[in-house]
């Protein structure tokens, strides 16, 4: 038994496909497929059920794969922990942000990292919160940042900053509430996120606010979102950080949220297996620089993070 084949087995099971598990691993499919035959004939044991189509893990195969995952990540963590007892940062860092948060952070935020740590090879991505979690469960990403709390015991959350929320209303309809509330927000032609990218909290959420808004169109963007306000009318709830991409004539349309509960936390979600203590600092220094100061939460502002 060999740390490619356990690498081989995570990867067929992750695909469900011979050939694209191959194409993952960087090997042909007649070698992975002999190379995970030979696995079975050792152990003795059928791992995957290759009737079915697509294939699947049998039942003790799941055991072993489950067993497979966790002795690579293992061997990864002391790799980890060498490189990050070096002075220079090197290797791979993948991150996976929430698409409301993504316009705030990433275009900086590529410029910045790539300038201080040129030996690390960047990839950022898009990805819903949902998506996320399983991304960082299966160790497609190394770093989820979204709104939280995430509440999962199998991750670790950092946060980093707090954003309030507030209101954009047409000319057509301006506020007519003072002060606003998340009570009193006026919902007849409310415009929100479609499901998946709105922002939630456990108190005020956007989500929920979905059976209230308008229905007959669902935006997939807090840009889109402004626009359809500007034309038809009506009124939404964008995040503070937007605010600069407004126009001084779309700022004038803004109301506060008066409420403390109007704001979302956004976080680093890690596994708690993750040891590159080096790499998320460096992560968490160049937010730093992006995020107002006074946005930032104490402990993040003043101190290193310590896994």
């Amino acid at each position: 038994m060999t740390l490619q084949q356990l690498q081989y087995i995570v990867a067929v099971n992750k695909h469900r496909h011979f050939v694209k598990a191959a194409q993952e691993c960087g090997v042909s499919q007649p070698t992975l497929s002999a190379m995970v035959q030979k696995l079975e004939q050792e152990l003795d044991v059928k791992i995957f059920d290759r009737d079915k189509s697509p294939i699947e893990p049998t039942e003790i195969g799941l055991k072993i794969i489950s067993q497979a995952e966790t002795s690579i990540n293992d061997v990864n963590r002391i790799q980890e922990i060498i490189l990050s007892e070096k002075s220079t940062m090197q290797g791979n860092l993948r991150i996976g942000v929430a698409p409301t948060i993504a316009p705030y952070l990433v275009p900086q935020f590529i410029t910045r990292f790539r300038l201080a740590h040129k030996e690390v090879e960047l990839r950022i991505s898009e990805i819903i919160s949902e998506n996320i979690e399983s991304d960082l469960l299966t160790s497609d990403i190394d770093i989820g940042i979204l709104s939280t709390p995430f509440k999962r015991s199998e991750f670790l959350e950092i946060p980093l900053y707090n954003e309030r929320f507030l209101a954009y209303f047409s000319p057509q309809n301006p506020c007519q509430v003072n002060p606003l509330t998340p009570e009193n927000m006026p919902t007849e032609k409310l415009w929100v996120l479609m499901e998946g990218k709105c922002a939630t909290s456990e108190v005020f959420n956007f989500c929920k606010m979905q059976s209230l808004g308008e229905t007959s169109y669902k935006a997939g963007s807090i840009d889109t979102l402004i626009r359809i306000v500007d034309v038809n009318g009506g009124n939404t709830v964008i995040p503070e950080l937007h605010t600069q991409f407004l126009t001084p004539e779309q700022q004038r349309q803004l109301t506060l949220i008066e409420s403390p509960d109007a704001q979302r936390e956004v976080s680093i979600i890690i596994r708690k297996d993750y040891v590159k203590e080096k790499m998320l600092n460096a992560v968490v220094n160049i937010i730093k620089q992006i995020i107002p100061e006074k946005m930032l939460v104490p402990k993040i502002r003043k101190f290193k993070v310590r896994l």
